[in-house]
């Protein structure tokens, strides 16, 4: 990656980290913020009947996706979070339930304390900031663009950004291995490219 690109990947961050922090300070104004995304998300028609879906445990300021992976596991659908096994490495993806045992995983996010290894077909991805062309400003370690690159190269696979409206940037900075996300779903609108 060119010295310029790296630049703008680390403005970028810094506007999108300020404003998501800004967005997530209120508890009130969160909760809502996550409840509004997830009834917007499961309007949208963006999962299939009997779809494994990956979820997160959400990490310093990101939206809490708990309660849309809550009704996904009521409508039938098996969860998974991802777990980083290493540096440079895909994710791997363990299975997740309400109230399953959970332990710390890498960079503090809660994991699966044990549970079968999954392969999800959508994948809900926390993010820093997203453009309205479903572009993906991550946390800079590639481990989304690595796995999704893998998983579609096995079959069908969908990636669905959840986050708050203030993480939109009007272009994220990009590269050739960047992936694109196939949707965006923020409490305000679902944004597809």
């Amino acid at each position: 990656m060119s010295e310029e690109l790296t630049a703008a990947k680390a403005a970028a961050r810094r506007t999108a980290y300020a404003a998501r922090k800004a967005a997530h300070a209120d508890p009130g104004r969160r909760a809502a913020a996550a409840r509004d995304a997830a009834t917007r998300f499961l309007g949208a028609g963006l999962v299939s009947p009997g779809e494994i879906v990956a979820g997160y445990r959400p990490i310093r300021t990101e939206i809490d996706p708990t309660g849309l992976m809550q009704a996904l596991a009521g409508r039938g659908h098996r969860l998974c979070v991802p777990v980083i096994e290493g540096e440079g490495l895909p994710l791997a993806f363990r299975e997740w339930h309400p109230g399953c045992a959970m332990e710390t995983g890498a960079f503090g996010a809660e994991i699966p304390a044990a549970g079968d290894w999954l392969e999800p077909t959508l994948l809900i991805a926390p993010l820093v900031a997203f453009d309205r062309g479903c572009w993906r400003l991550g946390y800079g370690g590639g481990f989304y663009d690595r796995t999704l690159a893998l998983l579609g190269s096995r079959r069908p696979t969908r990636a669905v950004g959840f986050a708050y409206a203030a993480q939109a940037l009007d272009a994220v900075p990009r590269e050739a291995t960047d992936q694109r996300l196939h949707a965006v779903v923020t409490e305000r609108e679902v944004i597809r490219p």
